[in-house]
């Protein structure tokens, strides 16, 4: 495999004068000798001698005084002269050198950036340590006005690491005993997942062509303004009637399935004249919309619309053999995870396990129904029931809701969101935030005597839930809070777990010389427990790449194919000369070995992500005449 190396560009020099050394005293010096002169040239000219007495005198003057006038002098002189030297020498001095700015050691990015999510031995110190932490950080959010119960999980991958539980399962009774992992909690806009996740699931099976597809797709009757986007209208349009606006004319709009269910519809945050409390039907929903507005050009801004969601959830569900969005949800998302006690209806068997809820000044929230709106915020869950969600959308479990490609969608950011926005990006239907160089992927939701969080960290595979009930805790929020002891603790867990390059059933196949164009020379052969190790060398790489980067591990993926393995934690790039090598470029990239010769070798190999084809065996080991 060649060296991928890219120039170097030379530094910009940006001129700065240096300040003239000041040499004030000297210059004093000088002037005050030019002045004595000009009054003694002076003197000489006023005289009213004449040429003869001029000359008379001067012999005696140079006879008489010129002696010790001249000695006087100089010893004048010296002692100015020494002065301004110390004086000079105590000055701050000029700092020399090139001009411009001078390159400084910056620290060296190291990579890969986040560590590879290998499965941990529990328990770990570090880890154990870190939720410690948590623990103390969420008791003591507890002394909050009107928080009664907290209920909290940490998930890894597909385990539960910890548990958390605060406060009493009812506040208004003494009685009371504390809430568990059990105990059901209104989980508000937490609820605003599973429309997306519906929509996932019917992208996937067809039923819905594009995630792009217009929302008119689905709902035909569905239109409204859009004042913020428009086309020039076309020629032949005559003059409206009435007060209707003459000029361009509103384009198709552009609501689509994906901004609706990541707040960038632009869709208002709730149906004109409408409470969370409306019990409505889709077609009068539909109705309404068509004499209102956008409230932001569609796709380029992020506006929070409970509208959308429900909307979503309720238009796609007619389009499914269920024909009804909480039917769905049961048969497709809940029964399959085994989220038995997750639901929408507000049952008297649920009442009785739920959590009591209560607003800031202590007292009881009522138990409303969301009517229309259900989609976006009626549902209730427990810590158990949505740590298994988390585990599903991590990749961690038996139990899948979507393919690996189609998770990755879902968890990946749409657009960044202005300072104004409660979060620094949006997806579906994620806020998300930047912490610790990691994406915490979160959806929150407050309903009156309720809050909730429901986060993940793709990198990680980590995942935190948190439940209350009783309004969020004021001050710093306690997510992040819980986030800034956990990122860390877990980087360095999955750092140290090191995980060894697979060995492949055999060796012997692969193992040998190979050169790329009689250039680049590699030796792969087996370590110590049968894994491949591929070797560069010679004089091309041994004058550039230090010793401790030209062995690569190989790690097998399934039959002649190999994946490249730098190293734990390595240089993103490397100087060279006057180059750079990426280090970056060439961990994880897959090597694909030829089929096996009638002597059971591969006679060579290709990389085709670092575009090195034709690296063929060599028979024997080269040897490189010195230079």
């Amino acid at each position: 495999m060649a060296l991928r190396i890219a120039n170097r560009k030379p530094l910009v020099s940006l001129s700065t004068p240096l300040a003239a050394p000041q040499l004030l005293p000297s210059c004093l010096f000088r002037q005050q000798i030019h002045t004595q002169s000009a009054e003694v040239q002076s003197a000489w000219s006023h005289s009213s001698d004449s040429q003869a007495g001029w000359q008379l005198h001067l012999p005696k003057v140079k006879k008489r005084w010129f002696f010790p006038i001249s000695s006087g002098l100089l010893f004048l002189f010296s002692v100015v002269m020494t002065g301004c030297f110390l004086w000079q020498y105590h000055l701050p001095k000029v700092q020399t050198g090139p001009l411009g700015p001078q390159p400084t050691s910056a620290p060296v990015r190291m990579c890969p950036r986040h560590p590879e999510p290998v499965p941990l031995a529990h328990p770990l110190p570090v880890l154990k340590e870190a939720l410690e932490k948590v623990d103390g950080i969420l008791r003591q959010a507890m002394s909050a006005p009107g928080l009664a119960a907290m209920s909290a999980v940490v998930i890894h991958n597909d385990t539960v690491l910890w548990t958390g539980n605060f406060g009493k399962k009812n506040g208004s009774d003494p009685n009371s005993g504390a809430p568990n992992e059990y105990t059901m909690y209104r989980i508000a806009s937490v609820s605003k997942i599973f429309p997306v996740l519906m929509l996932y699931r019917l992208w996937e099976e067809g039923t819905v062509a594009s995630l792009d597809d217009p929302l008119e797709r689905y709902a035909s009757t569905f239109t409204i303004r859009n004042p913020l986007g428009v086309a020039p209208a076309p020629e032949q349009q005559g003059q409206k009637e009435g007060l209707e606006e003459v000029g361009p004319a509103p384009r198709p709009s552009p609501v689509t399935l994906r901004r609706m269910a990541s707040q960038l519809s632009g869709l208002p945050r709730r149906l004109r004249a409408t409470s969370l409390l409306w019990r409505g039907s889709t077609q009068e929903a539909l109705s309404l919309l068509k004499d209102d507005v956008l409230v932001a050009d569609p796709g380029t801004r992020c506006h929070y619309s409970t509208l959308a969601f429900s909307l979503l959830a309720h238009v796609l569900a007619a389009h499914t053999a269920q024909g009804d969005y909480q039917r769905w949800i049961a048969e497709n998302v809940l029964e399959p995870l085994g989220m038995a006690d997750t639901g929408f209806d507000l049952t008297a068997r649920v009442r009785t396990r739920l959590a009591a809820g209560f607003y800031g000044s202590g007292r009881p929230a009522p138990l409303y129904d969301l009517g229309w709106y259900r989609p976006s915020g009626q549902m209730y869950s427990t810590p158990a029931d949505l740590a298994k969600l988390a585990v599903a959308l991590l990749g961690g479990g038996p139990r899948r809701l979507l393919r690996p490609d189609a998770a990755r969608t879902l968890l990946a950011p749409l657009l960044a969101c202005p300072g104004a926005y409660l979060a620094q990006e949006t997806g579906t239907p994620w806020e998300i935030h930047a912490q610790r160089g990691y994406r915490v992927v979160r959806k929150d939701g407050d309903l009156d005597g309720y809050a909730a969080t429901f986060s993940l960290v793709p990198a990680l595979r980590l995942g935190l839930v948190l439940l209350l009930a009783g309004p969020r805790p004021p001050g710093p929020d306690v997510v992040a809070r819980a986030y800034d002891a956990l990122l860390p603790a877990m980087e360095r867990a999955l750092r140290e777990a090191e995980r060894r390059p697979a060995p492949p059933p055999r060796a012997r196949p692969f193992a040998g010389y190979f050169s790329f164009a009689n250039r680049t020379f590699y030796e792969v052969r087996a370590g110590p427990a049968g894994e491949l190790r591929l070797r560069q060398f010679g004089p091309r790489v041994e004058a550039l790449l230090p010793p401790a980067f030209r062995t690569l591990a190989l790690r097998h993926l399934r039959g002649r194919v190999f994946q490249l393995h730098v190293a734990r934690r390595f240089p993103c790039a490397l100087p060279l000369a006057d180059a750079w090598l990426s280090l970056e470029a060439q961990h994880g990239q897959l090597v694909s070995f030829y089929p096996l010769d009638r002597h059971g070798l591969s006679p060579g190999f290709d990389v085709p992500g670092l575009n090195t084809y034709g690296v063929l065996r060599l028979q024997r080991q080269p040897v490189f005449k010195p230079q």
